[in-house]
């Protein structure tokens, strides 16, 4: 692991800073804020309008005046004042009040895999700012696979998919650690971005940001799966007139439309089985793919990828909220290590 679990432990409070939803764990409260990666802010005084989900409904909504930021990209924070502004907000003045009464406050934080050390700076800054005074960072593979019950500290294989919004993450952990991964920069809004250029290209319409993710509009029931809808009626606005128009859509073709960027995963899960050691290839024969990760609420993709890759997928059972459940894990003490003790000669 990125940092040993004593340090870990002696943490009071937990962050999941992701493309889509910020998620704080506190020590002795549980999750205590899940809300979206948003904040609206006033362009006239800079003064910070609304965050979460409020912030997240004015997406697409707001006077010229207003504008709708994203402090964090790719698991990357990119503005780093924006994101204090943001988490200040989301804790709110009592539980802030709360954590500032700790002697020596530490905090964790998720990162992405083989994140730069510029991306790792900008998280620890992030939290610095709200007053921690050590912050340790966790792989966010390693704190997922933890957070959704695998065995990572025993000596067998288990093999994640972190689907994010920007980016989708693959791993097979053993011991403790990550044995092989891969990156793959495609994600839930990779495919968001596949239906509103189908869209545009096939039937000229336009759709709003929020009638996409995740495909709650253009697929329903089975999703992916050929056994879904035939057809689906779709609102948005012309492309060339301008005015409000609602298509029959064919699901079928938004189907093979969404499958083009999701290749790119399957050739990503072909790289890390292909770097992966046999025997540990040959624990996941049975034990398979567990998928975490907002996007891997996709409908139908666990069936794509089973019949891909012809090894059983599997979803978590909170696939949205795994590794901010992990890092709590760990911070409770909850995981108990496997001590390798040298041998006497």
């Amino acid at each position: 692991m990125t940092v040993s679990l004593d340090q870990l432990r002696r943490c009071h409070f937990a962050v999941d800073l992701g493309a889509a939803r910020t998620r704080v764990y506190v020590k002795g409260a549980g999750l205590v804020v899940d809300q979206p990666s948003a904040a609206a802010v006033n362009t006239r005084n800079g003064a910070l309008i609304a965050v979460g989900e409020l912030a997240e409904k004015m997406t697409g909504r707001t006077p010229s005046y207003i504008r709708v930021v994203r402090p964090v990209s790719g698991g990357t924070v990119v503005d780093i004042e924006m994101a204090q502004r943001m988490l200040r907000h989301l804790l709110g003045e009592r539980l802030r009040r709360k954590l500032r009464r700790k002697p020596r406050l530490r905090a964790a934080a998720c990162t992405p895999h083989d994140a730069d050390p510029l991306a790792q700076r900008a998280a620890i800054e992030t939290l610095v700012g709200l007053g921690a005074r050590r912050v340790e960072l966790v792989d966010t593979l390693v704190a997922a696979a933890v957070g959704c019950g695998l065995p990572v500290e025993q000596a067998e294989a288990s093999m994640i998919m972190v689907c994010g919004a920007a980016a989708t993450q693959i791993a097979v952990l053993s011991l403790g650690n990550i044995v092989t991964a891969e990156r793959v920069p495609v994600g839930g809004e990779a495919v968001d971005h596949a239906i509103v250029q189908h869209l545009r290209h096939e039937h000229a319409l336009m759709l709003p940001s929020q009638s996409v993710r995740p495909l709650q509009v253009a697929l329903s029931g089975n999703g992916l799966t050929p056994h879904g809808p035939a057809a689906t009626e779709i609102q948005g606005r012309d492309v060339a007139t301008g005015l409000a128009r609602s298509v029959l859509v064919d699901t079928a073709a938004v189907r093979i439309a969404i499958q083009t960027p999701l290749t790119a995963v399957l050739d990503g899960i072909g790289k890390v089985l292909r770097d992966c050691p046999p025997d540990l290839v040959a624990d996941l024969v049975d034990r398979g793919i567990m998928m975490v990760g907002g996007s891997a609420l996709l409908p139908g993709l666990d069936q794509m990828l089973r019949q891909a890759t012809g090894m059983p997928v599997h979803i978590a059972e909170r696939p949205d909220i795994c590794a901010v459940q992990g890092l709590g894990a760990m911070l409770e003490g909850r995981i108990q290590p496997l001590v390798l003790n040298p041998l006497a000669a």
